[in-house]
């Protein structure tokens, strides 16, 4: 039974990582047992930089954005001198088990340590990507769709008064998860994304449409999308389309910042709180997750083997009502 936890959150920064430190820290002083954070992820854990987590330590963080144990990726982990300092820490501190929020490198990152220690390792979603084998949802991704969406509410706005076409660009790097769902709940007329290959001329083709069928122009586009980003579209569009005047908003970073979303913040305490359960029930290292609003685990190398791929239902939702 784990009886002293180490914490860290690690990789990008996402809202409702707040609520998750919460809930972890508070379920195990409940149930008896010492929490160690550690600042700036794995950097943490090289240079041994920590503090001794009490319910108090986290009140009134749910609301807050961003994450009180600060984060950042690290280079010097990855190499086997790095590994070995954090093992150093973990021994130090005597810990038996490790929480760790974050994204598919930072499980990485994780079961490196488990496969050298054979420490309890639970790792908690939490990235804005949504894009994480086994669960429905991961921390930030709602925060940053609703930022995302508020956006885009207010750039039509603009679009309509000068008639102009905009060209909206948010994060997810190789996942359009952000964009498909912002794009739909944003009532989008054209969306491009990094899975979906050769939908450029699709867009080319709806543009040609848009003159006598539509209001407003909004364009969203993935990050990774395999056109060259939201500049490098509007440049070729506007030679192609020298009649419309196309403008970008790329809304990059703004995403990740904010109060969470009400929903972040219920999903966040409900994994922080489930994964204090599963160090004392799983030998092997697992992720926590949501799948059908209900909190479950999954093997830890499963949550990173592959990709999970767009909601084929959403997309052709979008397809449909943007024609």
């Amino acid at each position: 039974m784990a009886k002293r936890i180490g914490l860290l959150t690690s990789g990008g920064d996402a809202p409702g990582m707040n609520a998750c430190i919460r809930a972890v820290v508070r379920s195990a002083c409940a149930s008896g047992k010492k929490v160690y954070g550690f600042y700036r992820g794995f950097e943490g854990l090289i240079h041994n930089r920590s503090i001794p987590m009490w319910p108090e330590t986290v009140s009134g963080i749910i609301a807050r954005g961003g994450t009180c144990l600060k984060t950042a990726r690290s280079e010097a982990f990855k190499t086997p001198e790095g590994q070995e300092k954090a093992i150093q820490t973990l021994r130090e501190h005597e810990l038996d088990a490790l929480i760790v929020i974050g994204g598919d490198g930072s499980f990485r990152g994780a079961l490196d340590l488990y496969k050298k220690t054979q420490i309890s390792v639970v790792g908690i979603p939490g990235t804005i990507d949504n894009d994480l084998q086994g669960t429905d949802y991961t921390i930030g991704f709602d925060t940053a769709l609703n930022t995302a969406v508020e956006a885009i509410d207010r750039i039509r706005d603009t679009a309509e008064s000068h008639d102009r076409v905009f060209i909206i660009e948010v994060m997810g790097r190789d996942s359009g998860r952000i964009a498909l769902s912002a794009a739909l709940a944003g009532g989008a007329e054209g969306l491009l994304l990094p899975e979906i290959h050769n939908d450029f001329e699709s867009l080319v083709h709806s543009i040609q449409n848009w003159r006598h069928t539509k209001s407003s122009r909004i364009i969203v586009v993935g990050e990774g999308d395999e056109n060259g980003g939201a500049l490098h579209i509007a440049r070729i569009l506007q030679n192609q389309f020298t009649s419309l005047e196309f403008k970008v908003t790329i809304l990059g970073h703004l995403q990740r910042g904010g109060k969470p979303t009400a929903l972040e913040r219920i999903y966040a305490s409900t994994m922080g709180e489930f994964a204090v359960q599963q160090l004392d029930q799983f030998r092997y290292p697992v992720m926590v997750g949501i799948q059908n609003q209900k909190p479950l685990s999954v093997l830890l190398s499963e949550a990173v083997k592959v990709k999970p791929p767009l909601d084929p239902i959403l997309y052709h939702t979008f397809l449909t009502l943007s024609q």
